[in-house]
């Protein structure tokens, strides 16, 4: 298989290779799909994060029974979550879970158009991200959450918007990624994007779907099969 960007990085973390093999599985239920995914995505955000964030001393601070200590923030401490909809939905909780404090959630929604496989955006509620305001509120540092990429177009399109937005970074975090898809929204902006993957799938179906994949996430986290 061919090598994946810089800028991307797929985890070798045995027990997430091990998560995501269950995930895979069509005998996989509904509710632990859900469990899977929120622990897939801990997971990986805890890579990214480890490797993105740092440290600065915050203001002092008391324990309980009476010593002071030097408190310890995070930097950037202007961070946002975008999940594209829908199934990005299902890994906010995660990130939440694992930053010191809750972060802003914007949210994107994408689809690909079925022949062409280009994306379409259809709600997009980023503050002020139309006109003169355009970067004002950005923040210096959004996470995409975005479990699977495939063709790429909607996470590059995503990347696009967030950059015209006026954010510093962008950090994409995803549970499997096609490599052709991966390439495509690495290249967006190599200078200013990172993507965190728990694994990585070489090839793609004619429908633009991983293979072997994990069929549709959305489908399966809401139980939307067959509509």
């Amino acid at each position: 298989m061919a090598s994946t960007p810089s800028n991307v990085h797929v985890s070798a973390h045995p027990c997430l290779l091990a998560k995501l093999s269950k995930l895979r599985s069509k005998s996989t239920a509904a509710k632990e799909v859900k469990s899977l995914v929120h622990e897939i995505s801990l997971l990986v955000a805890s890579e990214a994060l480890a490797a993105s964030l740092k440290t600065s001393p915050g203001p002092k601070d008391v324990t309980s029974i009476g010593f002071e200590y030097t408190t310890t923030q995070i930097t950037p401490d202007n961070i946002c979550l975008v999940p594209i909809l829908r199934s990005g939905l299902g890994m906010v909780d995660a990130l939440q879970t694992l930053l010191p404090e809750p972060v802003a959630v914007h949210h994107l929604g994408l689809y690909r158009e079925p022949t062409t496989l280009e994306p379409v955006e259809y709600y997009n509620n980023l503050p002020n991200h139309i006109g003169a305001d355009a970067g004002k509120n950005a923040d210096k540092l959004a996470i995409i959450l975005d479990p699977i990429i495939a063709t790429g177009g909607t996470c590059a399109a995503a990347i696009q918007t967030l950059r015209e937005w006026g954010v510093d970074r962008i950090l994409v975090i995803s549970v499997i990624a096609a490599l052709p898809g991966v390439q495509k929204a690495a290249r967006e902006w190599p200078e200013g994007v990172e993507i965190w993957c728990a694994g990585v799938d070489s090839e793609l179906t004619p429908e633009g779907m991983l293979q072997p994949g994990l069929g549709d996430i959305g489908d399966r986290l809401f139980l939307t099969i067959g509509k």
